[in-house]
């Protein structure tokens, strides 16, 4: 009995930690986030894409590949993949966000700007930030209230609020540590929806909003303390006043003052993509349209106005401008510059040159040098009217219908971009890039009359604080929309392979040294396809359309493959592709997987519109008034389904009866419906209830 107490007391001796040494935290333990968030520097970020183990970045990497090194999950096993857990993020708006993944601890932003922290071992939740942006104000936001991720940093999780706040929270708890206010006017309905990024110890984030009319920057932060470092505008202010330095000086040249562009802003708003190469000490970021559209009546006399449509190198330390490369000079058409861009050392010509790889709203795909800025090549991977080609010093040759104005006309890609924010990534295995493709139908023609903040009839939202100084779909388009995932050689400048998809607005990707390339799909699937061939290996379905792009890392030695999943952004707001709707969610998978996904909801489309009594005379003034003021959230009545948003030919006969109790002082302001008092009149409800009433009428089967 003595010696089996004796053998008791001293295995129980030997369990305990020896002095001075600690015992390993449990794993999702705070202590556990707390270590290995504060281990998430430069040198984590360039070492882990060296081993793919975490996703402690927007992009993966500083060169934003959305390439993974692992390959336990391959193009022999992918079939095998299963649902390991769910994870609701109790949205019902676009879900846009790239969650980073560091040691099995998640983080993932849902609409409105709300962080969860999930453990990615359970899939149960840590802790969520709420940042209370003010829902009334939801309707200042183009594109729907979104955000797309946040930035990881040195036991800090930074996000960037849809009011134009950044926070930095307490990775561990949730907890906010410091709070800026990143807006630079308050009366200007700037808006941020885009992940910060950190470079050097610096917080960097731009804003959004040069369809209503503001002046574009970029801003870097100190990580530790929310210290304000640099500012960078992307484009010249007053040329009354002095300029900020002597990039704004030099912009200002291509610009005409006679059309006082600072009114209105002139654009060119940073509001998503950068990247960062160490080696030469450079970051870059991708510039907005022009605030208005028509170049004709922000700059009367043209110019190319810079830095419009731009990738344009700084330096990270001191925002200072060291090159610029223009893709669109002279934007008139919402040809935005803000797509993600990849970083690539590539062989071309039978030389090594380090590249940017870019294809942005425009219609070509672009390989810059990142040290100078020098035009390499530009091709178009999508259907492209409005220029021919560009010249061999790096200028597009512009066709005869890019500048009409007087009458409309259908440039292609239109506004909604060939592509657009849904990130695209390389594989150095392949050598291609697999890229979101797309055509959404839209005629525009110059509204002569156009005045800053002018409430005009028939130009899109124009009633709610939009300045494109255009007039959209006059006549009906012609062309046929599509959807569609592109593998491009960025070397050859030619399709790799291609799969059509049912309609536009699909999902961003992710490829792996799997042989795989993932992507979630507007009609709510999740597929895996060959990377070298293109063949569908595996799919799934997720309930709603998906338009985030997928992660891949290891917790525990295991691999996993996330996406966040939410229907919406600007197209998603009115139209939709699947019969099904649901909260946002997270989804993660792994082979073997056996969980049970949530239940997929039916979307509830009511009978289309009748008994809504109206004036016909009225019908067309009220098309004007819907144009202006409801159009982009609500679509056509009862031609467009709704998406996030419903749409008005199917509501209920109360309710479009009843209009003005939604319009003025409404329901709905806290979902982000603008409040029209003061806006409209009595007599404009009337006018727009003959347009929804008339036009279900119109369509109604006889």
């Amino acid at each position: 009995m003595g010696a089996l107490l004796a053998a008791i007391i001293t295995t129980a001796a030997l369990a305990q930690p020896s002095t001075g040494a600690q015992a390993p935290s449990r794993k999702g333990s705070t202590e556990h986030i707390r270590a290995v968030t504060k281990a998430v520097d430069g040198a984590k970020i360039r070492s882990n894409a060296g081993s793919g183990a975490d996703w402690p970045s927007h992009g993966l990497d500083y060169a934003e590949t959305r390439f993974s090194k692992l390959a336990q999950v391959n193009a022999e096993n992918v079939k095998q993949l299963g649902l390991v857990w769910s994870y609701n993020l109790e949205s019902t708006r676009g879900v846009e966000a790239t969650p980073l993944v560091v040691d099995g601890i998640m983080y993932a932003t849902a609409s409105w700007s709300i962080v969860h922290a999930i453990d990615a071992r359970t899939g149960q939740r840590l802790w969520s930030f709420d940042p209370k942006v003010d829902r009334s104000q939801g309707f200042k936001g183009c594109c729907d209230v979104v955000n797309r991720g946040v930035a990881l940093y040195q036991g800090k999780v930074f996000v960037a609020a849809f009011d134009g706040r950044l926070i930095a929270l307490d990775a561990a708890t949730g907890e906010k540590v410091w709070e800026q206010d990143t807006l630079i006017d308050r009366s200007r309905p700037y808006t941020i929806t885009g992940a910060p990024r950190v470079f050097k110890g610096k917080v960097i984030i731009g804003n959004g909003g040069a369809e209503y009319g503001v002046r574009g920057y970029i801003t870097a932060y100190d990580a530790a303390t929310g210290k304000q470092a640099w500012r960078w505008f992307t484009v010249p202010g007053d040329p009354g006043k002095p300029f900020e330095n002597e990039a704004m000086a030099k912009a200002a040249k291509t610009w005409d003052p006679s059309g006082r562009y600072w009114e209105a802003g002139g654009g060119g708003t940073a509001w998503d993509t950068m990247a960062f190469d160490p080696e030469l000490n450079l970051m870059y970021i991708g510039t907005g349209n022009g605030s208005p559209w028509a170049r004709a009546k922000r700059s009367p006399a043209g110019g190319d106005n810079l830095y419009l449509a731009s990738i344009v190198a700084l330096n990270p330390d001191t925002g200072k401008y060291v090159w610029h490369y223009q893709q669109t000079p002279g934007d008139n058409w919402d040809f935005t510059s803000t797509q993600p861009m990849i970083l690539a050392d590539l062989k071309i010509d039978g030389k090594p040159r380090k590249v940017i790889l870019h294809a942005p709203k425009n219609g070509f795909f672009f390989v810059i040098d990142r040290r100078s800025g020098q035009f390499i090549s530009a091709k178009p991977f999508a259907d492209v009217n409005w220029a021919s080609g560009y010249d061999a010093k790096g200028r597009p040759i512009e066709t005869e219908i890019a500048r009409v104005a007087d009458r409309p006309r259908e440039i292609i890609p239109s506004a909604y971009g060939a592509h657009n924010w849904h990130s695209m990534s390389f594989s150095p295995k392949t050598g291609l890039v697999y890229l979101p493709v797309q055509g959404v139908p839209v005629n525009l023609m110059d509204n002569k009359d156009w005045k800053h903040n002018g409430v005009r009839p028939g130009e899109p939202h124009s009633g709610i604080g939009w300045n494109v100084a255009m007039f959209a779909n006059v006549e009906p388009p012609k062309s046929t929309p599509y959807g569609r995932l592109v593998a491009w050689d960025p070397v050859q400048q030619k399709e790799a392979w291609r799969h059509e998809h049912v309609s536009p607005w699909n999902g961003g990707t992710l490829t792996t040294a799997g042989d795989l390339v993932f992507q979630g799909t507007a009609d709510g699937r999740f597929v895996a396809y060959h990377a070298a061939t293109g063949a569908k290996l595996w799919e799934t379905p997720t309930g709603t359309g998906v338009v985030a792009a997928p992660v891949t890392y290891l917790v525990d030695g295991k691999q996993y493959v996330s996406i966040a999943v939410g229907w919406g952004g600007v197209y998603g707001l009115a139209a939709r592709a699947t019969e099904r709707q649901g909260p946002g969610t997270v989804y993660t998978f792994a082979v073997g997987g056996t969980a049970k996904a949530p239940d997929f909801v039916q979307y509830k489309l009511g009978a289309l519109l009748q008994g809504v009594k109206y004036n016909p005379d009225h019908y067309k003034e009220g098309t004007a008034v819907y144009v202006s003021n409801c159009v982009f959230c609500h679509g056509v009545p009862g031609v467009d389904r709704g998406g996030n948003i419903p749409n008005l030919g199917y509501s209920s006969t109360e309710t479009i009866s009843n209009l003005d109790k939604f319009v003025f002082k409404g329901p709905f302001t806290n979902n982000g419906m603008p409040d029209f008092t003061g806006k409209l009149a009595a007599e404009d409800v009337d006018k727009l209830k003959a347009f929804i009433q008339g036009t279900a009428d119109a369509i109604r089967p006889k």
